[in-house]
């Protein structure tokens, strides 16, 4: 009896240890000396420093790993992945209604829009990169040997489909993504909005119907309305990207012509789909010989271990046109982007051809460089770092500034944050009391061909400093007064 009395002692003991290692870390993160994205001492050195076996600190590492505070990397280490207030929900998976709605953007927000490209108010809307962050030094150097060295190519046009070292290189990156893709299937555009372009117009006719995550980027919607073609609205759900079981619903009772989708850190909510969803999303769409138009334009900042794949590496028929670019990971003033329009490729081609018949090809030469020597996957472990920590300190200033009630997503990359405001918030009234303080963000009315999501607002984390901090007491003071 003594003797099993006291194996169970030592087990609570030893159970008790690798908790409290566990709990002793927790506060190393929450207290700031390990921030999101940073790599924390390793298992012997734990064992080391706390006097605790190897054990002991492998299990306090799964007990973190378990409650979504670290991720361990292979061959690399363990890292702290960003973590949001516990004390703010995660908003509910909207309602909308899924019946084709033609669009028409207001005179009003295209002032909102214009304002989120302003240099002069404190930007917390545009989804632009941190300035900082890019690699501006290396990039022109590289750019000014490259057209040294092909003097007479560099002013040159190049082919429709681009810069073929380029397409190369882009090739081998979307590896990474689960798609084994021919550089013969890239065709190099002006940034991801002319890839989406392309696709729309090798795709759909005016009048014809798109299937869209709702909310969705705005800039969408312009396109949309530009071409004249109506919006199924599908409601998203902010952890797990577009609910399939509405999807299908609307494809069984309206004619789609095609759907778009941002599976990977989808703008704004920075959902990001499960594996099997795009698989199914994929089929789903397949089975009706209807083309998906996915944007994976922020699919290579993520936070945790692995990138996730694109839907594109699912696609069996050639019916996903993939579509992205350099523009929120590196230089998103040389407009380098691309699309792998599978089956639809020769429409994309003439559609290109007509309308902007080559891409610039000095930017393309550049970021060609960068990517063959490495300098692009080093640049990326470095940003993926610093802007998990930006998201982490926004997602805690709104919790610390904005009224009680307010629910942010938790987003695992890019760097957008959905803000819900508790009802009857309005954000339209909200962004003008801030617009007179200098500041700009997105209201949530501009992400819905319905003009839905009164109450909610899209920030961007990419730009967090002190300002910006000062910025989003200001919004938080003001929604409070509202």
């Amino acid at each position: 009896m003594k003797q099993a009395r006291s194996a169970a002692v030592l087990k609570e003991t030893k159970a008790n240890l690798y908790e409290q290692v566990a709990d002793k870390v927790t506060r190393l993160i929450e207290n700031g000396t390990f921030r999101a994205g940073d790599r924390i001492p390793s298992v012997r050195r734990i064992h080391k420093d706390m006097k605790v076996s190897v054990t002991t600190a492998i299990e306090a590492y799964r007990l973190l790993e378990d409650r979504g505070a670290i991720q361990a990397r292979p061959q690399s280490g363990f890292y702290v992945l960003p973590h949001y207030p516990k004390s703010i929900d995660v908003p509910d998976v909207p309602r909308v209604d899924a019946n084709p709605t033609p669009i028409q953007m207001s005179d009003y927000f295209r002032m909102i829009i214009h304002d989120v490209g302003n240099p002069d108010m404190i930007q917390l809307g545009s989804l632009q990169p941190d300035p900082e962050l890019l690699p501006m030094h290396r990039l022109n150097l590289i750019l000014s040997a490259a057209v040294r060295r092909n003097k007479r190519k560099s002013l040159l046009y190049d082919e429709i489909q681009g810069y073929k070292p380029l397409r190369v290189q882009i090739a081998q990156q979307l590896l990474a993504a689960g798609c084994v893709v021919d550089p013969k299937e890239i065709i190099i555009t002006s940034g991801c909005a002319e890839a989406i372009m392309l696709a729309l117009i090798a795709t759909c006719e005016p009048g014809d119907a798109v299937a869209v995550e709702s909310p969705v980027f705005f800039n969408l919607l312009m396109l949309l309305e530009l071409f004249k073609i109506k919006v199924v609205e599908i409601p998203t759900h902010p952890v797990h990207g577009i609910v399939l079981e509405s999807l299908e619903d609307a494809l069984k009772e309206h004619p789609i012509s095609a759907c778009f989708a941002n599976p990977n850190f989808s703008t704004p909510t920075g959902s990001c789909m499960p594996q099997e969803n795009k698989r199914r999303l994929v089929q789903m769409l397949a089975e009706r010989a209807i083309p998906l138009i996915e944007d994976d334009i922020y699919g290579d900042i993520y936070y945790h271990a692995e990138r996730p794949w694109a839907a594109k590496a699912f696609d069996t028929r050639g019916l996903v046109l993939s579509c992205s670019s350099f523009s929120k990971t590196l230089a998103p003033g040389f407009r380098v982007g691309w699309i792998v329009p599978g089956r639809f490729k020769s429409r994309v081609e003439h559609a290109k051809s007509v309308g902007n018949s080559a891409t610039a090809t000095p930017p393309q030469m550049a970021i060609a460089e960068f990517l063959a020597d490495g300098g692009y996957n080093r640049h990326l472990r470095n940003i993926r770092r610093l802007y998990a920590q930006k998201i982490t300190a926004m997602a805690k200033a709104v919790e610390r500034f904005f009224p009680k009630g307010t629910k942010i997503t938790h987003p695992k990359g890019g760097f957008s944050l959905w803000v819900e405001l508790p009802l009857p918030s309005d954000s339209l009234k909200l962004y003008e009391r801030a617009h007179q303080r200098g500041i700009s963000f997105v209201p949530g009315p501009l992400f819905s061909a319905r003009q839905k999501y009164e109450n909610f607002l899209r920030l961007n984390a990419a730009m967090w400093s002190e300002k910006a901090e000062e910025a989003i007491a200001t919004i938080g003071y003001l929604a409070a007064e509202l």
